[in-house]
């Protein structure tokens, strides 16, 4: 299948620069796979979508402010978005602006240069600080927006940038299915019946890269480290065994549960499960664990927007997202939403 048939276009002023002030009030766009039809209403209303029988997958993952700005000892300015924390405690590897101005071991200042870093491997863009302390590394962090905000972080983002329900500190991009739901609308959806799990996959930054190669079947993923609990096993297997539908909050839950859906149906013991995953999921794939799926209006050219039309079948998903543009939702990130049912 070609990298060509996931392009649509899209006026700029529809990618979403703020958040909704209340998480709840954005738009839904709901798409039924069955009757094609497609429902324009807003996300406090998905209650009416879930059933008493349904159990709901959320990802509990944390965005660390994984933004850092430093200065070179000749004044210039460098920013390290720290990607994963290595194994000796004091390493990360990196993205870092401007690279090609850096030489190796030199340092770059923070906090007025009583922390540093210093460049150890320019093709890994791997950097070792002079401290182990993560959470006072991060505490000279910044929310770390994605590349098509244009503005920088503000208080606001602190918060809303981050699931009510975040837990495990990981992630480096929100799983931004998740933002539009509040505490007291996932208290309604329990108090419907709805079975609520959680599992967590830490967001690398290379969900925000496109797909490069023309055939997308030769494009390879990043891997994403992931956890899923004994409990949340217990409780997604015992509703499959039943027959119930599950719904996946986001591309990032639907990734660990399909990437363990024979081993959760196998584990009799609800062993947790904790591992990486780079399942690409594009039109094709066979879903077995995942029946229902929540989720934002993503990028073109994407493993995501694949992924969606993977689960729903590329020309219903065209069609919901030129009627999208039509009706002027509120796109990526902080946008509006979408359910597949």
């Amino acid at each position: 299948m070609k990298l060509s048939n996931f392009d649509y276009s899209l006026p700029k002023e529809l990618i979403a620069q703020f958040p909704e002030k209340k998480r709840d009030t954005c738009k839904l766009l709901v798409i039924d796979r069955k009757s094609k039809k497609i429902i324009h209403t807003h996300f406090r209303d998905i209650v009416n979508f879930l059933n008493p029988s349904d159990c709901m997958v959320l990802n509990n993952t944390k965005v660390i402010p994984a933004r850092l700005l430093g200065r070179r000892l000749t004044g210039g300015k460098v920013e390290v978005f720290l990607l994963k924390r290595l194994s000796d405690g004091y390493s990360y590897k990196t993205l870092i602006k401007p690279l090609r101005r850096l030489k190796l071991d030199e340092k770059i200042l923070f906090d007025h240069g009583k922390i540093f870093a210093q460049l150890k491997d320019a093709k890994e863009k791997v950097v070792r600080f002079n401290i182990k302390n993560s959470s006072k590394l991060l505490g000279l962090g910044q929310v770390p927006l994605p590349p098509y905000i244009k503005r920088s972080p503000n208080l606001m983002d602190k918060t809303h940038y981050q699931t009510v329900y975040a837990k495990h500190n990981g992630s480096v991009a929100s799983p931004t299915a998740g933002l539009h739901f509040t505490k007291s609308l996932i208290s309604e959806i329990e108090n419907k019946g709805v079975d609520v799990a959680h599992v967590t996959l830490h967001v690398n930054y290379s969900t925000f890269n496109p797909v490069k190669e023309e055939e997308i079947s030769k494009h390879k993923m990043h891997s994403e480290e992931f956890i899923v609990s004994k409990k949340a096993i217990k409780h997604i297997k015992s509703n499959k065994d039943s027959g119930n539908k599950i719904v996946a909050v986001g591309t990032t839950s639907c990734r660990v549960l399909e990437t363990v859906a024979d081993k959760i149906m196998k584990n009799k013991n609800s062993v947790e499960i904790k591992s990486e995953t780079d399942l690409f999921i594009y039109p094709g794939f066979n879903f077995k664990m995942v029946d229902k799926l929540i989720t934002n209006f993503h990028l073109p050219r994407t493993s995501l927007f694949m992924l969606v039309c993977a689960f729903a079948g590329r020309n219903l998903i065209m069609k919901a997202y030129k009627e999208a543009v039509r009706k002027e939702y509120r796109f990526y990130s902080y946008g509006d939403a979408m359910m597949i049912l």
